[in-house]
């Protein structure tokens, strides 16, 4: 072959590769951090979080545990970001950590009534609806015809919940002329041996019975004030420590207005099968954070007593600032959820409450375990010797003086970028800061979360889980969480730990790296 020929030759296999090596780098995408001002190619896809395979996730409907798995259920849009109207995509899981994708179980657009909003699925396992005693059914919003009218319609399901039918298309529960009537929550009542339905209705809550799921009776309502439009109300039953069984109402809802978060508000109180009574009048928060909306509880499927505890879970975003997400760019698609938690009932001076833990099934993730020796801090700032991307954190934190005191994560080589999640003793409040690192709040109105704290106390145990577009953070038993979402850079993966204006001491740190090999 003459010299020539070898140069050509060369020349073309030199344009292959620059070709490949650009195909991979658009295929990794280009993320840019708006504290840097840097490019950067980086994945997004979460390590240990559930996140929608592809395109736009949002609302996520009560899992349910049937036939040895939990099947959970969200809203989703393949035409994301260009087309409108959700489905419901179907996954399923046996540990709530790896989860299989089964694809739309109910499909958009198929009927004159719309696309499928939030609902609820139920296992009708008394046979009251007529379709068998395996059959599942969903009870769904759709904003029927042009009007866009939020009426309730029955789908159903005969192959273990992959596909759904509608049953007619009639509604089972017609709009009586309110603006918003939807996010119907399907629970069987065992003392009466019927169904209630609980409906979002703008300002309140509505209630109604059945006995087959089809023809539906209001029997009265709960009010709120001060708390914006009401979305995916929830109604269950806990046992506390003392063995005292309450009831409690739960929310989405909006509570900016007073200084409260805008994501999970409950009552505890009684209910009779009709109505709810509240033991307080102002509600509880389940979640201080900017980005846990939706929320759901279910039961722990394999417990022998129901009551006992619950799980929960919610979407992790906020429509503030819903499409300002670089995984979209990076991994084409815009939609996680929370760690699947735990919520027991517990009780202290100012009555009953909710408290939150990681479900111990992250546990199955942990590759390595950092032990960290105990630190005492003088108005400081102090670096661990330790690097990690996607983790858990535990430590103890007591402190004299010191105003302000806690954790950075996330944290650049050059200290200009990191997460902090801190105690203001000085200021009453524990808080969560996201200004320091990419955030999806580019007007600047949501980068500190708080939560009320204490100021009388001297110490605290925080839980903190980290990954790659996420922290939740978990104060003391779990009465008080903030969920946030973050993108920090890569390449950011310090952790310091700080005192202001003060001493502390830091012990019993340990850091769990996290990795899901599914």
């Amino acid at each position: 072959m003459t010299r020539k020929r070898w140069t050509v030759f060369g020349l073309l296999v030199l344009l292959v590769v620059l070709v490949v090596a650009a195909l991979v780098f658009l295929n990794q995408g280009k993320v840019e951090n708006k504290n840097s001002g840097k490019a950067q190619t980086n994945s997004y896809r979460p390590v240990f979080h559930f996140g929608s395979p592809e395109k736009w996730k949002n609302d996520p409907q009560q899992p349910i545990y049937y036939q040895g798995k939990y099947h959970y259920y969200y809203l989703y849009n393949k035409d994301y970001p260009d087309g409108n109207g959700t489905e419901w995509r179907h996954a399923t899981s046996e540990d709530l950590i790896h989860w299989q994708d089964h694809g739309v179980a109910i499909p958009k657009y198929t009927t004159e009534n719309g696309d499928p909003w939030t609902g609820s699925v139920i296992h009708d396992k008394h046979d009251t609806a007529g379709f068998g005693e395996d059959a599942l059914i969903a009870i769904v919003t759709q904003p029927t015809g042009e009007t866009g009218e939020q009426e309730q319609y029955l789908w159903y399901s005969t192959d273990g919940g992959d596909t759904f039918k509608q049953e007619s298309e009639e509604p089972v529960l017609a709009n009586p002329g309110a603006e918003d009537f939807r996010d119907p929550k399907v629970i069987w009542n065992e003392q009466k041996h019927n169904w209630i339905m609980l409906l979002a209705e703008g300002g309140k809550i509505g209630f109604y019975e059945s006995a087959d799921l089809k023809t539906w009776t209001f029997t009265g309502d709960f009010q709120t004030d001060g708390i914006g439009v009401l979305e995916c109300p929830d109604l269950f039953q806990l046992r506390a420590p003392d063995g005292t069984l309450k009831y409690v109402l739960g929310m989405s809802a909006n509570g900016e207005g007073k200084g409260d978060p805008k994501t999970y508000a409950y009552w505890i109180g009684d209910f009779d099968g009709t109505n709810f009574k509240p033991d307080h009048e102002d509600p509880n928060w389940l979640d201080h954070g900017f980005d846990w909306y939706g929320g759901v509880t279910f039961e722990d499927g394999s417990a022998e007593d129901k009551q006992t505890k619950r799980y929960a879970l919610a979407w992790m975003n906020n429509w503030s600032y819903a499409d300002h997400t670089p995984t979209m760019e990076s991994d084409g698609f815009n939609g996680v959820d929370s760690v699947v938690r735990e919520i027991t009932l517990k009780q202290d001076q100012e009555g009953y409450y909710l408290a939150s833990q990681p479900t111990a099934e992250l546990d199955e993730l942990v590759q390595s375990t950092d032990t960290v020796e105990d630190s005492a801090l003088q108005n400081e700032n102090r670096s661990l010797n330790i690097s990690a991307e996607a983790y858990r954190l535990d430590a103890d934190i007591s402190w004299t003086e010191s105003p302000n005191v806690g954790l950075r994560l996330r944290e650049s080589d050059d200290r200009t970028r990191h997460l902090d999640v801190g105690i203001a003793v000085a200021g009453g409040y524990s808080y969560v800061n996201r200004s320091n690192t990419s955030n999806p709040d580019h007007e600047g109105s949501y980068l500190e979360s708080k939560a009320p704290f204490d100021a009388g106390k001297k110490q605290a145990h925080v839980t903190v889980l980290v990954d790659k577009t996420s922290v939740e953070v978990f104060i003391d038993d779990g009465k008080v969480v903030h969920s946030n979402l973050v993108f920090p850079q890569v390449q950011d993966q310090g952790i310091s730990l700080f005192a202001e204006g003060g001493s502390a001491e830091f012990s019993n740190i340990y850091i769990k790296k996290l990795e899901n090999k599914q």
